[in-house]
């Protein structure tokens, strides 16, 4: 055991960063229980792009040991990595269903940013990247996936369906036993998740998931549920909990490599690609320098010392992750849970990863989960991104920043497409700006990108 407490010592520098093994052990315990709720979700968005569910959960799992591991023995940080949430629903939602590119496709090009940003991160390219891109257009595109991953939970909830007035809420009493009541589970659902995080409970999104599952089990006992499978509604009890059989993985493994991106054409795979490369960019930095700051990480002029090896970390799960058959791996905002309870190193980040390998032999459990149960996790991670807001400023004089974050904001859920919603930010900047006399503002990159993102209308 003493040989053991001294290795553990020598890789993870434990008593230099002031903390413990038990420590870092709770710590990695209870990042996972905050940022247990992908399991449940991950599978359900990417079902929805054709995808095996039970293949997606073995491979957000897998991407997720290789992400946390690498984060562990590399940066020796305390930040768990999984599949973004964002990232996922531009996969399934805009890719897929709206651009109809097949996943296999959509896969191949998480794999080609993957190997972009392993190249990127090794220099300090993604860096410089991510300093050319104005903060108030960073904090519009994650706000404006929060809108959209929350507009995604009140349709999966059933709260939100078709109209004259193109959306409307659903008729409750309206198929009560099935949709009407999943509906108002969800409801509920919300209800709880919200108090449980107000109360500042660890895990609050996941056990919010849980106790909508579990009402919506007491409602088919006492037939206010009533399964039709010949509908599509299916019975709420699982017919497993833990399984050894890893074959559906087969389903997405490889997967990327069975198609290629002139099915789609080259333009359309650049766009797909370059939409990727552009959210992860600045939403992986981003999250690592929030969380350090949180940690106390950070040195004097604001920079975290291990940047780099964290950002190959990401780099890495995300290419590990496409070809396992999971959209693109980047490190949670939810490990600053961890890090409140003192976790310093990468054992915090290890621990989390071994949760997240035990938690491949219970496929079946996971994703049992009905869409209604984990709709209002969905919402609440559109309210946690959505929080980002309140760092835009609406004096006059930054309006010619404001502006186009706005813009990015509402094309995200009204086009129902993430890229259109960095498109309409990237392009209204430059022309704002440069029209309004402010073109010193406006970096050559994003000169670049505007002009791509015009072109992706003119020629599409």
């Amino acid at each position: 055991m003493g040989k053991g407490k001294a290795s553990m010592e020598t890789l993870f520098k434990l008593k230099e960063n002031n903390t413990t093994i038990q420590t870092e052990i709770a710590a990695g315990l209870t990042t996972f229980m905050t940022m247990a709720y992908i399991l449940a979700i991950n599978p359900s968005i990417l079902g929805d792009a054709g995808m095996n569910p039970h293949g997606v959960l073995i491979a957000t799992c897998l991407a997720s040991v290789i992400g946390c591991f690498c984060m562990g023995f590399m940066a020796n940080l305390p930040f768990a990595l999984s599949a973004g949430m964002g990232l996922n629903a531009f996969l399934a939602y805009t890719v897929v269903q709206g651009m109809g590119i097949s996943w296999h496709v959509a896969l191949l090009a998480v794999f080609v940013e993957g190997l972009i940003f392993i190249l990127m991160s090794v220099t300090n390219v993604r860096e410089a990247i991510f300093n050319a891109i104005p903060l108030p257009l960073k904090k519009g595109v994650s706000v404006g996936i929060g809108v959209f991953i929350a507009f995604i939970g009140l349709q999966n909830a059933g709260l939100s369906v078709d109209a004259s007035t193109l959306v409307t809420i659903t008729n409750f009493s309206e198929n009560f036993t099935s949709q009407g009541i999943c509906a108002l589970l969800a409801v509920i659902g919300l209800f709880i998740t919200a108090i449980l995080y107000i109360k500042n409970v660890k895990g609050s999104i996941f056990f919010g998931i849980v106790a909508t599952w579990g009402l919506g089990m007491i409602c088919q006992l006492a037939g206010l549920y009533v399964p039709d499978p010949d509908n599509g509604v299916f019975s709420l009890f699982p017919a497993g909990i833990i399984s050894l059989d890893f074959s559906h993985l087969g389903d997405t493994f490889g997967a990327c490599f069975q198609t290629s991106f002139k099915d789609v054409g080259i333009f359309n795979f650049i766009v797909v690609m370059s939409s990727f490369l552009f959210v992860d960019l600045f939403d992986t930095i981003g999250t690592l320098i929030g969380v350090s700051a949180k940690a106390g990480m950070l040195d004097e002029q604001g920079r975290l010392p291990a940047i780099r090896p964290a950002l190959l970390s990401d780099a890495i799960a995300t290419t590990c992750g496409a070809i396992l058959g999971t959209s693109t791996t980047g490190t949670y905002v939810e490990s600053s849970a961890g890090i409140a309870i003192g976790g310093r190193t990468g054992l915090t980040a290890v621990t989390t990863g071994c949760l997240f390998l035990l938690s491949c032999f219970f496929s079946p459990l996971f994703t049992s989960i009905p869409s209604f149960a984990t709709a209002p996790a969905l919402i609440m991670v559109g309210f946690l991104m959505f929080s980002g807001i309140k760092e835009l400023t609406f004096k006059d004089e930054e309006m010619t920043d404001t502006i186009p974050a706005y813009l990015c904001i509402i094309a995200m859920p009204l086009f129902y497409s993430i890229s259109e919603g960095i498109s309409f930010g990237v392009i209204s900047y430059v022309l704002i700006n440069l029209v309004c006399g402010k073109k010193d503002r406006i970096t050559p990159l994003m000169y670049v990108l505007a002009i791509l993102f015009v072109a992706k209308y003119v020629f599409l």
